[in-house]
């Protein structure tokens, strides 16, 4: 089915698609439905499900609105509202009509939240006069009146929120000579502004339980004093602005347990509802800071078997006194804390304190120890999308796609595709909500009418894997298929508020272990390793490589190039010479290789960051720098503590082993880190936000390290370097991240190379930052002397007697002209140092392109040094 002939049986459908259809999990029994929807192009979604708004119109989900669905019985399809390589994103939400307007509403960011209402309306449409204030002698007339209705002889229980009450009104109410048996108070949402207002009237209330001021513009200046002061006076306080006072007691866990309220206003002595019947009682977000409480007991709650804690710091108590007070409690099988908190910093260690108890934070003890979650939650609040008042639709959308995308990459039988596609779901599919026990699944496939890619359509398809019925929540799991070992909790940051402290403890911990590692480097020798011969010194060394330059540039008479291999006495490849490769060609372990063993350990960006950082810990010339496949909760903490502190967030995504910049990303949105990870394996590193800039341009630097031996150290710098300059003005605006000349400076594949002289560079840097170039030229040699350095300590195994190699080192400076390491390249690409002569920053010497690789041969193989400086210790 490869000529173009449209398919027309099932049987044809099956032999083209049945890789395609395995590897979606779609059961074999809806194989026929899907051909059929295909053919016919049917999206009967419409007549099974309903999107409802939820989260306050933040979010959508979908509802089954037939009678049932039972599990794999149906399939529907879901057509793809926008798909997109990322690097074209911003353009198309700016050229594309209609798809932003679509794409904001899919995705509940086309109304601003954020902007209150200038009007208040009423239920028949009539609105409030802009000064119009309530009555509020009316409304207290009113509460007596209910109050004696409901059998009080005198008012406990007074709200007075949202009604201008300022301070001269409050005065002029006279609220404690008309309730003097008061027991709580709400004031929320007014305009009081003093503290001594609230102290002269307030205080006279001697019974008063509970006092609510939340949303009053005195709690701006002085909360803290005035809570001191009204303690002082008001001893019988337990509630305090929504928080416990270290004064409650029964009548604030009544309250809590919804014995208390307006209805029930409670009494003095709180003897008339006891506590033995409570069974559920939720205490989280109290601000208690000790639990250790005559009414929190065993003795008064002796029915408990749900408590919620979170929340609360309980920095009073340790951790031995709180696990004895709980594990009192005779029915208590539910509990919902903090992790990490002040009960410690696994679920799987609560789970060992309390053995009776079988749900912890929402989740059964069963599955948590069967998963090894150290942090678990059920209740999970959904990260909802946020923006400014005035911020530009595409810019709302950028920040907010991310917990809607999916992606896929295209391949065909030559290659795979080196980018990625990402796509939406139509409004039907991106209403599905999360859920770690879904009742439905989703997969996309590529539907071929004419058995070949060219023909391809994307669609994702959806069918049951529960029994569902109706008016339930159809829900998908976003990680499907992705477990504790793949980073499964943290990876849910992506769509949920999951707990900040776990995460910051645990970059506190990395951070910590960085900073005590300090590895003594070993000596840098100059020149030892010998140089090699021809067995007969008067014949030349043969060379076989399979890089162009090489086989030009390399005219040095003690070099000559052979197309064998196995007759080569130096093998300088650009492809890895293993164990397989030897055989296939010959090549024997006495011939030298342009490659050191174990090299991946400076070469690969995640083993570079590594071995530095076991070296090193944490230098300043390495930007904070994470593997995401095994350190996520620890950049999740970094990100969290930048944001505490309003400290850039600003990180760039890099493939491990990828180069020219492929599937690169640079982001503020812990979303975006987190859902790229799903495109590969990668490293996310600190941006260099403020880089020192070229004549407003960013740039960075590729110098040429030659390394002949790994021990002892014995490298050498190439008075060779060269500048790599980006196209465009630097800028941080958020549309400029997705333009490649703004933030990117490898032009050789992408955009238009601006070649510039080295020395004229140097001259202009100079005269624009008024800064000597020598001297950021020593830092930089000291850096790059440190990484090989790094390499030499932390992997011995590099060193090879046969083995000589060239690197590339690419150097960014920051707005100080102090280095930073991007990255180590393997056999980099020489073409401009073979293109153009270049004027060397020592002594005006011209170092000739021709000249390039014969200079680099010489140092290696014959140990002559032409424009080539040993990076030893100045």
């Amino acid at each position: 089915m490869s000529s173009g002939k449209r398919i027309e049986t099932y049987q044809e459908f099956v032999k083209v698609h049945g890789l395609l259809l395995a590897a979606t999990g779609l059961p074999e029994s809806l194989y026929q439905q899907l051909f059929q929807k295909l053919s016919t192009e049917t999206f009967d979604g419409g007549n099974y499900f309903q999107i409802e708004p939820c989260e306050d119109g933040r979010q959508r989900r979908l509802l089954l609105t037939s009678d049932f669905m039972a599990k794999d019985s149906n399939v529907f399809l879901i057509d793809h509202a926008w798909t997109f390589r990322l690097s074209d994103a911003y353009k198309q939400l700016q050229e594309v009509p209609g798809l932003a307007e679509r794409m904001a509403a899919l995705m509940c960011v086309d109304i601003d939240i954020n902007l209150d209402s200038e009007a208040n309306i009423l239920p028949n449409g009539v609105e409030h006069e802009e000064n119009a204030k309530p009555d509020v002698s009316h409304i207290l007339e009113s509460e007596v009146r209910e109050a004696k209705e409901k059998g009080n002889d005198t008012l406990r229980w007074l709200e007075l929120d949202e009604l201008d009450i300022d301070d001269d009104m409050l005065l002029s109410l006279g609220l404690p000579n008309r309730f003097p048996d008061l027991l709580a108070l709400s004031l929320c949402g007014n305009k009081i502004n003093k503290a001594e207002a609230v102290l002269q009237e307030v205080t006279k209330f001697k019974s008063l339980k509970g006092l609510w001021l939340n949303n009053n513009p005195l709690l701006k200046n002085c909360d803290g004093e005035l809570a001191d002061a009204l303690l002082k006076e008001l001893p019988q306080l337990e509630i305090y602005n929504s928080t416990f006072t270290g004064n409650y007691g029964g009548w604030a866990l009544r309250f809590c347990a919804g014995i208390y309220g307006k209805d029930n206003p409670g009494s003095t002595d709180d003897t008339d509802c006891p506590l033995k019947n409570v069974s559920f009682l939720d205490l989280s977000d109290r601000n208690i800071h000790n639990l250790l409480n005559k009414a929190f007991s065993p003795v008064q709650l002796p029915s408990l078997s749900y408590s919620n804690l979170r929340g609360n710091p309980l920095e009073q108590n340790s951790v031995s006194d709180l696990i004895e007070l709980l594990r009192g409690f005779p029915c208590l099988r539910s509990l919902e804390v903090d992790i990490p908190g002040p009960l410690g910093g696994s679920a799987i260690q609560i789970l060992e304190y309390f053995p009776n108890i079988s749900e912890l934070n929402g989740v059964t003890a069963s599955k948590i120890l069967e998963a090894g979650k150290h942090v678990i939650d059920s209740v999970l609040l959904p990260r909802l999308p946020e923006w400014t008042a005035n911020e530009p639709l595409a810019d709302r959308i950028i920040s907010a796609m991310w917990q809607y995308l999916m992606s896929y990459r295209l391949a065909d039988e030559e290659k795979i595709d080196e980018t990625s596609v990402w796509y939406v779901m139509d409004e039907l599919g991106s209403a599905l909500r999360h859920s770690d026990g879904p009742n439905f699944r989703v997969a996309p496939f590529l539907f071929m009418p004419e058995g070949n890619l060219a023909s391809a359509v994307s669609f994702s398809i959806l069918w049951p894997v529960q029994n569902v019925q109706n008016a339930d929540e159809c829900t998908r799991d976003f990680l499907s298929g992705i477990g504790e070992d793949k980073q499964r909790s943290a990876r849910l940051t992506a769509w949920f508020h999951t707990p900040e402290n776990y995460f910051v403890q645990e970059y506190e911990k990395h951070r910590q272990k960085l900073q005590s590692i300090a590895v003594k480097p070993p000596t840098v020798q100059s020149s030892q390793t010998s140089g090699i011969h021809h067995i007969d010194r008067r014949h030349p060394l043969h060379v076989y490589t399979d890089i162009p330059q090489v086989e030009e540039f390399l005219t040095h008479p003690a070099f000559v190039i052979t197309n064998e291999p196995k007759d080569a006495d130096i093998i300088w490849t650009s492809v890895q010479v293993d164990e397989e490769m030897k055989k296939a060609t010959g090549i024997t372990d006495q011939q030298c290789i342009n490659q050191f063993p174990f090299e991946a350990c400076i070469v690969m960006k995640h083993h570079l960051a590594e071995t530095i950082q076991k070296a090193h810990g944490a230098p300043k010339w390495l930007q904070p720098t994470y593997n995401l496949e095994m350190h996520l909760s620890q950049l999740i903490g970094d990100y969290y503590v930048r944001k505490r502190e309003g400290l850039s967030n600003l990180w760039i995504l890099k493939p491990w082993n990828m180069a020219r910049t492929i599937d690169t990303t640079v982001t503020d949105n812990l979303t975006a880190i987190i859902r790229l990870m799903e495109t590969g394996p990668k490293i996310c590193q600190k941006y260099i936000e403020r880089p020192a800039l070229f004549q407003e341009k960013k740039f960075d630097l590729r110098y040429i390290v030659l390394v002949r031996s790994m021990n002892p150290l014995e490298i050498f710098l190439s008075d060779v370097f060269w500048v790599r300059l980006a196209n465009n003005p630097y800028s941080l605006e958020k549309s400029s991240l997705f333009e490649y000349e703004t933030h990117f400076t490898v032009m050789n594949y992408r955009g238009t190379l601006n070649h510039k002289n080295t020395r004229d560079f140097v001259r202009e840097f100079e005269e624009e930052h008024q800064v000597k170039w020598l001297d950021i030229h020593a830092r930089v040699r000291n850096m790059i002397r440190s990484v090989f350095e790094a390499a030499a300590v932390t992997h011995p195994e590099m060193h090879s007697p046969t083995s000589r190699a060239m690197y590339g080192v690419d150097v960014m400076l920051d707005s100080s002209f102090k280095p930073k390491l991007l990255e180590v390249t393997y056999c980099p690409d020489c073409t401009r140092a073979c293109k153009y002569d270049t004027e060397t920053l020592s002594g005006g010497d011209v170092a000739k392109g021709s000249e390039f690789f014969n200079n680099v041969f010489k140092c290696l193989f014959l140990n002559e040094l032409s424009q080539v400086r040993p990076l030893g210790f100045s």
